[in-house]
């Protein structure tokens, strides 16, 4: 991770794509969000979703998945180039959370996070707070959901 006085607003990152499965859809709702349409094709065809959707959280947790692993990446090739890697997290919360249309199975999201705002942290010396506008698009070009996140990051020493 950079350190907090290297973020570039604005400079938006893709997280990676991910294709969901009926399969995957209801075991992730059968253990986490365990709502007809997202158990069931027939239920779901009289909902008012008309067909089996994957759940929001779901759709939030295969994003956190990819974020983790890009910083992941971009953490190994700082190390490789021999760069001084800066501390992140943890996430003091999210707001403006979105789910804008249903992700049905089948549906490919391609995930990004894009830095909008950085400040000093008033009650951790030494760490700032990091504001991140994350999306998933669906294989049509469609924003179907989005969130704000917070995340602590690391100033540079002094």
């Amino acid at each position: 991770m950079i350190y907090l006085e290297d973020v570039r607003i604005g400079d938006k990152a893709d997280l990676g794509r991910h294709t969901f499965t009926a399969g995957e859809i209801k075991s992730f709702a059968k253990r986490f969000d365990p709502q007809p349409f997202h158990l069931d094709e027939t239920a779901a065809a009289r909902s008012h979703f008309g067909r089996l959707c994957a759940s929001g959280w779901h759709t939030a947790a295969v994003l956190m998945r990819h974020k983790i692993a890009y910083l992941q990446r971009q953490e190994a090739e700082q190390r490789v180039r021999g760069e001084p890697l800066a501390g992140y997290g943890p996430s003091p919360g999210f707001r403006d959370l979105k789910w804008l249309k249903p992700v049905y199975a089948g549906d490919t999201l391609t995930y990004a996070t894009e830095p909008m705002e950085t400040r000093v942290s008033e009650s951790r010396l030494g760490w700032g707070l990091m504001f991140s506008l994350n999306t998933g698009i669906n294989q049509n070009g469609e924003l179907v959901f989005s969130f704000i996140s917070i995340e602590f990051v690391e100033r540079r020493p002094r």
